[in-house]
C-alpha cells in the first residue's frame, strides 16, 4: 500500500509535537498503525503544510501527491477558510469534488476527512460552528453516492470537541486528539486500532486564559491576517517522497 496525505496543519500534525520539536500528527500515526495492523510495510508521504487554504492545497499539493502513484490519498481542507470573512462554503466543498475526480482518473482510493470541531473553545465559536456545519453538509452531498470513498468524519464527534483533545491554542488538537483521528482512519480502512487511541491517557495541559490567551494566540493570528502572511510561509512538506513504515 502507498498512502499519501495532503492538507493543512490538521494533516501536518501541528499540536502533536515530539520532544525533538518535530510534529507527528494523525497521518503519521495512522501510517504506522496501518503497517502494524496489516502486518506488512506501508509507503507513506505527507505534503500537508500549516496555514494553507483549501484551493492552494489543491493547486500546490494534489498533483505532486498523485505523481507518486499512491494507492490511497487522504484530503482535508477548509479549516483555515472558515476563519476568514465572506467564505463561500460551496466553493470550498468544490475542492473535495476536484480531489475525488482526480483520484478517480488515477485509480486512487480517497480517504476523506472532516476536521475536528474546536468551536466550543474559541472566540466567535457560534460562527465557527455554523460554518463548519455548512461545510460538512456541502462535502457530504458531493460524496453521497460514493460508498467507495473512505470517510473519517471528525466534525460530528462531540467527544473530540472536549478540551482534553486540544492544545493550548485551542485551535489544534493535542497528541490525544491526533490519536483519536488516526483511530477513526484505521477503522475506516477496516482495521481495529489500539483501544487506547480513542481516549486520552493523561490530563490535558492547562493553557493561558483571558487576555493572556489573546496575546499569545489570537494576536499573532490577527497580525498574520493583516500582513497577509501565513504560518506555513517558507515551510516545506515533511515527507515529499515515500517513507517506509514497517510493522512494529
Amino acid at each position: 500500500m502507498r498512502f499519501v496525505a495532503i492538507g493543512d496543519s490538521f494533516t501536518e500534525g501541528v499540536g502533536d509535537e515530539l520532544p525533538d520539536g518535530r510534529v507527528r500528527g494523525w497521518a503519521d500515526i495512522a501510517a504506522q498503525g496501518w503497517a502494524n495492523a496489516a502486518g506488512h510495510p506501508i509507503q507513506y508521504a505527507n505534503f500537508a503544510i500549516r496555514g494553507k487554504l483549501a484551493w492552494p492545497i489543491i493547486q500546490e499539493q494534489l498533483e505532486p501527491a498523485l505523481a507518486l502513484n499512491p494507492t490511497h490519498l487522504s484530503f482535508n481542507g477548509g479549516g483555515n477558510d472558515m476563519l476568514r470573512p465572506r467564505t463561500d462554503m460551496e466553493h470550498i466543498a468544490d475542492t473535495f469534488s476536484r480531489v475525488l475526480r482526480r483520484c478517480d482518473e488515477q485509480g486512487v482510493t480517497l480517504i476523506m476527512l472532516s476536521g475536528a470541531n474546536p468551536a466550543s473553545q474559541l472566540p466567535l465559536g457560534s460562527l465557527i460552528q455554523r460554518r463548519g456545519d455548512e461545510l460538512s453538509a456541502a462535502v457530504l452531498r458531493r460524496v453521497a453516492n460514493r460508498p467507495d470513498v473512505i470517510r473519517a468524519l471528525n466534525w460530528p464527534d462531540r467527544e473530540l470537541s472536549s478540551s482534553a483533545y486540544w492544545s493550548e491554542d485551542r485551535l489544534h488538537m493535542n497528541t490525544a486528539g491526533h490519536h483519536r483521528v488516526a483511530a477513526r482512519v484505521l477503522h475506516g480502512l477496516g482495521f481495529e486500532p489500539p483501544v487506547e487511541w480513542w481516549a486520552p491517557q493523561e490530563s490535558a495541559l492547562g493553557g493561558p486564559s483571558g487576555m493572556a490567551y489573546y496575546r499569545q494566540h489570537v494576536g499573532p493570528w490577527v497580525k498574520r491576517r493583516l500582513t497577509r502572511t501565513s504560518s506555513g510561509d517558507g515551510r516545506m512538506a515533511k515527507y515529499p517522497t515515500w517513507a517506509e513504515r514497517v510493522p512494529q
